[in-house]
């Protein structure tokens, strides 16, 4: 192919590293290289004869472009020839892209060509950008209150200050054993109703995919990935490429860190090295606060032990003591002049009574440190849950009849589950007993059970009261060891503050979950969700 004026052989243009190509005055492509064809997305044959205007500026820069075109055709170059001005070209596919470009003019009279060099310089703009993310995002972790600010402040500045379109910060919740995005930033407020979801299960989509491997995952064209729907989602919303590094710290992942861009992008070594290193920022700063918080939380949890000893065992041990005094005194005076026989009996069932409220509190410190040590092995067996449910009910009709309660029960015939009926059985009869404990004269209690009608492998198990309820500011402590609602110490009700948290352990270890459904009424509901049979386990 030729044109007019000196050209570089083929063979030359084929092995130059940088984009070339050639103009007429006019705008004209006469020549154009492999590596323009890679830069710039046209072929060699579709530039041909082409307005190199129309193939590689955008629009708004047109008219700038056409200027300097006339100013060489009338003789003038000005400095155009004597820099390396960095312009914005467009790809093919509409992205635009800065580069770098060395320009010369060969020829003589109305036969003059406009040689360039043009290279893609979006990698070196990129690592610089990087850069002010890193300090933005390290000022900003320093300065966050609250680890979700932080986790806010992180996808915000690759959003803004590196211009992707969606990113996400996705954490590890140990205690529930799923993904949950901890902050979203979507710059350019696309609509992402179907694809902005808050859960994801270890190994599902693009999060879970990096958080369960532990390595980095690039998908470099969404409208083709064909292992997540969610992919197929972002893609209808104009998302192409998507990136995502595990958050770490050591050999442990807590998280993955994702970026969606708007055009296909093969891998980068350099961009997935820039957020390995702000993931391995996120990942100390997440350790450092786990570390405060643990602090924090042991200072609480000795202060509330302190108290529960306090007032759940030196009450009863002064009663005990109390009344042994009492009866000693008795059995010095003498038959005639001390206690009568049924008095004798009231106070010896009163120890009982003290006795057995240390017996309960003794047990349950026990099992809850077997049960999160893990000394205590959870046997899974197929079961009835149906079954097992009626039978707590049962135990519990003295009690609730005592106080007039209706205990109501919804189960299907038979629920079949995979469990440990010992420990299940013990869930069940805690939430019973507290639901009678905390529900006065006249109230109700109702369980029931059935297959999960969204998740066919999980079964929904509900104990609701219309007892004294739990204050919803207080719901995401009550499962924190020793915490008492406010209700029930405003209503001196004895407890240790124990049963909840064994509760939930013994549910967590059946890789289910227990929950406070929302609610501003009386009575509290308390939603467990449990596999109908063992799940793999979760990769952290």
């Amino acid at each position: 192919m030729s044109g007019p004026g000196p050209m570089a052989s083929d063979a030359v243009l084929a092995v130059m590293s940088e984009a070339y190509f050639a103009v007429t005055l006019d705008g004209r492509v006469v020549e154009w290289n492999p590596a323009a064809e890679s830069t710039f997305g046209w072929s060699r044959a579709e530039a041909y004869g082409q307005d190199i205007a129309e193939l590689i500026v955008p629009q708004r820069h047109r008219a700038t472009y056409l200027a300097g075109l006339a100013r060489l055709a009338d003789g003038d170059p000005g400095r155009l020839l004597e820099r390396r001005p960095q312009l914005t070209a467009v790809h093919r596919d509409g992205h635009e892209l800065p580069v770098e470009t060395t320009l010369t003019l060969t020829g003589s009279g109305p036969g003059r060509i406009v040689h360039a060099l043009a290279h893609d310089v979006s990698a070196a703009l990129r690592g610089t950008r990087f850069t002010m993310v890193e300090a933005a995002v390290s000022r900003g972790l320093a300065e966050a209150p609250t680890s979700s600010n932080a986790a806010a402040r992180v996808v915000e500045a690759l959003g803004v200050r590196m211009g992707w379109p969606v990113s996400e910060l996705w954490l590890i919740d140990e205690q529930r054993q799923v993904l949950t995005c901890a902050a979203r930033h979507n710059r350019a407020n696309r609509d992402l109703a179907h694809f902005a979801i808050s859960e994801l299960e270890s190994g599902v989509s693009l999060p879970g995919a990096v958080i369960e491997s532990g390595r980095v995952r690039w998908i470099p064209d969404l409208t083709v990935d064909t292992t997540s729907p969610r992919s197929r989602v972002a893609a209808r919303t104009g998302l192409r490429v998507a990136v995502g590094v595990p958050i770490r710290t050591g050999a442990r992942v807590l998280g993955a860190l994702c970026v969606y861009g708007d055009r296909a992008e093969k891998p980068d070594a350099t961009l997935i090295s820039l957020l390995s290193g702000l993931a391995a920022h996120v990942g100390q700063y997440l350790e450092r606060r786990r570390a405060e918080e643990l602090a924090i939380d042991l200072a609480r949890t000795k202060d509330e032990f302190v108290s529960m000893v306090t007032h759940e065992l030196r009450n009863p041990l002064a009663v005990i003591l109390g009344t042994l005094d009492l009866l000693d005194d008795d059995h010095d005076a003498g038959h005639h002049a001390g206690l009568t026989a049924d008095e004798r009996r009231q106070h010896l069932r009163t120890i009982g009574r003290c006795a057995e409220r240390l017996n309960v509190m003794t047990n349950d410190l026990l099992d809850l440190a077997r049960l999160e040590s893990g000394a205590m092995n959870v046997r899974m067996t197929p079961l009835d849950l149906s079954e097992l449910l009626a039978e707590s009910i049962a135990t519990t009709t003295i009690t609730a009849e005592a106080k007039d309660l209706a205990v109501r029960a919804d189960l299907p015939p038979h629920l079949p589950v995979y469990g440990d009926p010992d420990r299940l059985r013990q869930v069940a009869d805690n939430l019973l007993s507290n639901a009678v404990k905390y529900t006065p004269h006249g109230g109700s209690v109702t369980v029931s059970a059935a297959p999960d009608a969204n998740s066919p492998g999980w079964v929904t198990w509900t104990v609701t009261d219309t007892g004294i309820g739990i204050p919803p500011e207080e719901r995401s402590r009550l499962f924190r060891r020793f915490y008492r609602a406010s209700t029930a110490v405003q209503a001196r009700i004895p407890g240790t503050g124990l049963g909840l948290v064994i509760t939930r352990t013994i549910i967590e270890r059946h890789q289910g979950t227990i929950t406070v459904a929302d609610g501003t009424g009386p009575g509290t509901t308390f939603v467990i969700r449990l596999p109908r049979k063992p799940l793999p386990l979760i990769h952290a």
